[in-house]
């Protein structure tokens, strides 16, 4: 592994994204719902870990709203999440859940005021679109990390994985997490931006103003639910846009409930994304421990990282943020 010090002078040389002030006990945060529609027992969990965090609260007026599967009308949704961008005591904004709706209000949202003071805009899945949207337009950082839809229970070794790691993202005390993969790596040592996200949203989000350019970054693929045969087609799509050519590395997350055809497709999901990276040299690591699992380790969207991959599955490898 290489020490912090070196990974540190590697780091030096990437392109750094606007990276938001960090956290402080009294600030206050924002819990907002711009996709799916929540319980109160989710907002309510929410509220419970910011409080214990020594955090204040303050939550989007429509954030428990129902309007057929969202938390709102898009004009709702959209209006809760604007007014967290544009107050400058909110130093981060926590999405509820995933779901669906973040891309349908993307484009109504104004970020001027969010560039001036920028803050930390927090979830995964759905909230795939923020972070996508801030990388390829804003260059400001984000936090890809577990939300209180998906908290898991308190004190639990889960709850240490991915509310804790979310906590030291948050308040900026450093991010390294050791894993073992669960298929055969192709080894080495990569240091650039982290991109990416949900697979499904990624795809969508094609062809549009949000869509990334991965080229010369670490992309981190998930996703949750999914036929093994709509996974080679979204894969496919990204392979014929030239994804995979040029990236520095990629880390395969957690694909999760992985669905069969009518017809098997013969090929697990792991054979299926290793196809599109055969004859490319970067580092490639399978089932690191982020996205719809417990213990879904928060990552930093947007800073350098340096990714050290082992090359055989169950041997020690690492992902880590330095943030100077």
């Amino acid at each position: 592994m290489l020490s912090f010090a070196v990974g540190f002078l590697i780091m030096q040389d990437c392109i750094m994204n606007t990276i938001p002030p960090f956290l402080q006990k009294g600030q206050k945060v924002a819990l907002v719902s711009p996709a799916g529609c929540i319980t109160t027992a989710c907002l309510e969990r929410g509220i419970r870990l910011i409080e214990s965090w020594g955090l204040k609260y303050e939550t989007g007026l429509h954030a428990l709203k129902r309007y057929g599967t969202f938390a709102g009308t898009d004009e709702e949704r959209a209006e809760d999440f604007q007014r967290a961008l544009d107050n400058p005591e909110i130093k981060a904004i926590i999405c509820t859940r995933g779901g669906y709706g973040s891309a349908r209000i993307i484009d109504r949202l104004d970020f001027s005021r969010f560039c001036r003071n920028p803050k930390w805009i927090v979830g995964f899945s759905d909230i795939t679109v923020f972070h996508s949207h801030l990388q390829q337009n804003l260059h400001i950082a984000s936090i890809h990390s577990t939300m209180p839809q998906t908290y898991p229970a308190a004190g639990s070794e889960d709850a240490l994985a991915a509310t804790g790691s979310l906590h030291a993202a948050l308040f900026g005390e450093g991010l390294i997490h050791p894993f073992r993969s669960q298929f055969i790596n192709r080894p080495g040592i990569a240091t650039a931006p982290l991109v990416g996200g949900n697979l499904s949203i990624l795809y969508s989000l094609r062809g549009t103003p949000t869509d990334i350019n991965p080229a010369g970054k670490i992309l981190f693929i998930e996703d949750l639910d999914e036929y093994d045969y709509h996974i080679d087609r979204m894969l496919l799509n990204l392979a014929r846009g030239g994804w995979f050519d040029h990236l520095a590395a990629l880390i395969v997350g957690t694909f999760t409930l992985v669905k069969k055809g009518a017809n098997p497709y013969m090929k697990n999901v792991w054979e299926i994304i290793s196809r599109y990276t055969e004859g490319k040299t970067y580092p490639v690591c399978y089932g690191f421990p982020a996205g719809h699992i417990p213990h879904n380790h928060t990552l930093y969207m947007g800073i350098p990282a340096c990714l050290e991959v082992s090359a055989q599955a169950g041997e020690p490898s690492q992902l880590s943020f330095m943030i100077p």
